[in-house]
């Protein structure tokens, strides 16, 4: 199976979880739906754990074995975990308050924030063609603005939409990231993912305790739902091909980025008829903009 193909393949299934995500988290405490979604994951992931340390020729011979890491290796994927639970916090809460028809689109738009990240912090100058990009996506959330206002959510003064602007921007900077640990350092796909979630629930189990059960808890009660377990399930699968995609020799994270985001198109539909969200052409006009422009950037 090629790198191409797997992202594809990575891309309808995060769409999915994308679903699943507003699902769990819509009238629900945000923080320890996170918690459990990673817990469902990181439970799902376990078994392999257990054979990989009992049975290493089994799981060697199946594709499954989690590799050892190095100390240093697990440095870098809790820092991985840090970042990309940073983002997750910032993405879940905004996706909780805003329709999914107009989240999706702007958390698609990630590869104009690593693009205006290269510029700022390395120096990089963008082609023509990339800055044509980049106006075309801002044209495209001026319309989203515009949509948006008649539906009493405005961009500028919301503070839901920030929220889910900063979160894009750290994830962006996560997908970097993700080259240097399985190009650059050359860490396996499936210890990392591992490794990743194992982290990641921990850091968001800590949230939880300090943060939302001393004060929230009688406030904003949590609400089990399946749709968590989906999310668990969806995002490890998800993860699992884009993770062995740009692993890949000669595999391009450009283009594994521009084809991972195509999830927006899979989530904006399901997800606009699964919650019945109104202003569905023009939004639908709008987000082919971003992706016209996510697709001159890369």
């Amino acid at each position: 199976m090629t790198w191409m193909l797997l992202a594809v393949l990575s891309a309808v299934f995060l769409g999915l979880y994308d679903v699943a995500k507003k699902a769990s988290v819509q009238n629900n405490a945000v923080l320890p739906v996170l918690f459990a979604c990673s817990t469902s994951g990181l439970a799902l992931m376990l078994p392999l754990a257990v054979v990989s340390l009992f049975a290493p020729s089994a799981a060697q011979g199946h594709g499954l074995f989690i590799h050892p890491m190095s100390a240093m290796g697990h440095l870098l994927i809790f820092a991985k975990a840090a970042l990309v639970t940073l983002s997750w916090v910032l993405t879940y809460f905004a996706l909780k308050h805003l329709p999914i028809s107009l989240a999706s689109p702007v958390r698609a738009s990630a590869p104009m924030f690593t693009l205006l990240g290269a510029v700022i912090l390395f120096g990089e100058r963008p082609s023509l063609r990339q800055l044509l990009g980049i106006l075309t996506i801002l044209v495209a959330y001026w319309a989203f603005s515009l949509i948006g206002r008649s539906e009493g959510i405005r961009f500028s003064r919301n503070a839901w939409v920030w929220s889910l602007f900063l979160g894009t921007l750290v994830g962006a900077v996560s997908g970097l990231y993700d080259k240097h640990l399985l190009q650059g350092s050359k860490l396996p796909p499936l210890a990392v993912q591992f490794w990743f979630t194992a982290y990641g629930t921990v850091i968001q189990g800590l949230i939880v305790a300090f943060l939302w059960w001393p004060r929230r808890a009688a406030n904003t009660p949590f609400r089990f739902r399946w749709s968590i377990v989906a999310v668990g399930g969806l995002l490890l699968v998800a993860d699992a091909l884009y993770f062995r995609s740009l692993a890949m020799p000669g595999a391009l994270v450009s283009v594994v980025s521009a084809l991972r985001r195509t999830n927006v198109v899979l989530s904006f539909v399901l997800g606009a008829i699964v919650f019945g969200e109104s202003k569905r052409v023009p939004k639908a006009i709008a987000l082919a903009g971003v992706l016209a422009g996510i697709f001159l950037i890369l």
